[in-house]
């Protein structure tokens, strides 16, 4: 079985805001468990222990289709969890063609049998994990008003991924398996 999920890797222009979001917060680890640069993604699709025939399906499905790219904007720090926080992000700015593409994504897994999470879709990437009850809210909170802004422009959206996650005690690795291209995102009218 493999733990896999479909996700869209960042470009390197947004990674380094990320990165340096990640420094100016200064959390102590633990409880916060930073994510490694290398690590950094969006995920679109959990979808959980696959058999490797079903993820050879899914990609073949995938490498057919022919989806449009677009553009995304990171839009400030954001944390789950409420009064015991679990998990400190950075939001993403609303964006329909982001939630048609993970729609898209999800049926495409469901048809072909597989189980993805249900939970609803919140566009985040991860910055970093909290031990839940481990980290007092309004220290967090100060800490992230200390941060500042992030500084990160609009980017665009060219492609997603398949991605294997390993488990291991220092934290998830993520390998690549698979790249899927978007086509450029169709000019306006007018």
């Amino acid at each position: 079985m493999i733990r896999a999920f479909l996700a869209l890797p960042l470009p390197d222009a947004v990674i380094a805001p990320l990165s340096l979001a990640q420094s100016r917060l200064r959390l102590p680890v633990p409880p916060a468990r930073p994510v490694a640069r290398e690590n950094l993604h969006l995920t679109l699709v959990f979808l959980g222990e696959q058999r490797p025939d079903m993820l050879e399906a899914l990609h073949e499905d995938l490498a057919l289709r022919q989806l449009a790219g677009f553009t995304l904007r990171l839009d400030g720090l954001g944390v789950f969890g409420g009064d015991r926080p679990h998990n400190l992000h950075a939001r993403v700015a609303p964006e329909p063609a982001l939630s048609a593409l993970q729609a898209r994504l999800d049926r495409a897994a469901r048809m072909l049998g597989m189980r993805p999470e249900k939970r609803r879709f919140t566009p985040h990437v991860t910055l970093a994990r909290l031990r839940p009850g481990d980290m007092d809210p309004a220290a967090l909170a100060g800490a992230i008003e200390r941060a500042g802004a992030l500084d990160a422009r609009p980017f665009a959206v060219d492609r997603f991924a398949l991605f294997r996650s390993h488990l291991r005690r220092d934290g998830a690795q993520y390998d690549l398996l698979a790249e899927y291209p978007l086509l450029p995102p169709h000019p306006l009218p007018g």
